[in-house]
């Protein structure tokens, strides 16, 4: 059987280094996507899915540190090395507060890169989950399969739910326990923020937890000028 390929988001505006980059990592075994901008790369995380994202910071649309706390809403776990020409000690602050696991300055030797990015990835595969994995989750009595779309209380028959039901559930796992940004949802399912939209959403959300309500554990709140929050109490 053919080996799985790590699969690498690789955000750089400089055209040059990101061809440089994808080509290289291609060579040592990885499957690099390539994204020039913020936006961009956060489009293109939405669509796949991968093992870990190599960000610069100073991206056009959207800058490196928006983007890797876009991608921590979106996916808690996933591994984020930060590419930048920032050094000084506020910025390698600033950048493991947006959620990087790791930071190299350039320029950088591609060895030292391949080094660290192996590192990280040993190192998240080391850390238990609260999830089997970002497809599977175990709500208190309710079994939740984001690739087909169901929900099951205690083993029995399954609920079928629609694409936007499971994209908006699956974010809410996620982000157990948290709140899930109203804005960062709406753009994340529904493609833009607008008051149709956020009807939509609202809408989404009284069926969700219709669907929960035979477990008096689990609990979506609204966050006032915020979003929403799904709790599961002990």
């Amino acid at each position: 059987m053919e080996d799985i390929k790590p699969k690498i988001l690789l955000v750089e505006d400089e055209t040059n280094l990101g061809n440089l980059l994808k080509d290289y990592l291609a060579a040592k075994g990885f499957d690099a996507s390539l994204a020039t901008d913020g936006q961009e790369g956060f489009d293109v995380f939405s669509r796949q899915r991968f093992d870990i994202c190599i960000l610069d910071i100073m991206l056009p649309v959207k800058d490196g540190y928006t983007l890797a706390k876009e991608i921590r809403q979106a996916n808690p776990n996933m591994p984020i090395i930060f590419l930048t020409a920032k050094s000084l000690p506020d910025d390698r602050i600033e950048g493991f507060k947006s959620g990087a696991d790791d930071y190299l300055t350039k320029p950088f030797n591609m060895e030292e890169l391949l080094l660290r990015i192996q590192a990280v990835l040993k190192r998240s595969a080391a850390i238990p989950s609260m999830h089997t994995n970002d497809t599977f989750f175990t709500l208190s009595r309710y079994t939740f399969d984001t690739q087909k779309q169901w929900l099951s209380l205690d083993g029995g028959e399954p609920q079928k739910l629609t694409s936007k039901e499971s994209d908006l559930l699956r974010l809410l796992s996620l982000n157990l326990n948290k709140t899930l940004d109203r804005a960062f949802a709406l753009k994340t399912i529904w493609g833009d923020d607008s008051y149709f939209n956020a009807r939509s959403m609202d809408v989404y959300i009284t069926k969700l937890r219709k669907y929960l309500k035979e477990d008096t554990k689990i609990e979506i709140l609204n966050v006032h000028g915020k979003g929403f929050k799904m709790l599961i109490s002990q």
